[in-house]
């Protein structure tokens, strides 16, 4: 059923990731090529809870924050690409490697995560991606991380 399918929407995520507001970080994935490739698309906007403190006066999305949105739309790649879709999913974080910020982040981008997977395949739990995040095609933020991935039974 899921391998036709190219990208997700809000509604699809949610059916995919357990993650909820105020930390979803992934507004829709598109370009979804089975469990291999993604790219997600995150509106940074100025209502978001951490900005209030990061930084008062002077908004900055945290590097945290990138990665993890990079991570979630490796998980929704997952999830579509190997049909995984209302399933009660959870897949943690083993490692971050060789991860480097280039530029900051602030309401009013669009802040695109383009996945690929490194290493993993269907029925296996570990996965190693190679995200990098960008602003108009400005390099904002690149991670390498490993995930567990943990379907959850019953």
């Amino acid at each position: 059923m899921t391998a036709e399918l190219k990208s997700a929407d809000i509604h699809l995520i949610q059916r995919i990731l357990p993650h909820r507001y105020p930390f979803l970080l992934v507004d829709k994935v598109v370009d979804i090529d089975g469990y291999s490739a993604a790219r997600g698309i995150k509106n940074v906007t100025m209502n978001e809870p951490h900005f209030q403190g990061h930084f008062p006066g002077t908004p900055i999305m945290p590097g945290v924050t990138i990665v993890e949105a990079m991570a979630q739309t490796a998980g929704v790649m997952l999830g579509v690409g190997m049909d995984m879709i209302d399933t009660e999913l959870l897949i943690y974080f083993m490692n971050i490697d060789k991860c480097k910020f280039r530029r900051k982040v602030v309401p009013g981008d669009v802040l695109e995560m383009k996945v690929t997977t490194t290493r993993g395949k269907p029925g296996g739990k570990i996965f190693k991606f190679h995200g990098v995040a960008s602003v108009e095609g400005e390099v904002a933020a690149e991670a390498e991380f490993t995930a567990m991935v943990d379907r959850q039974e019953g």
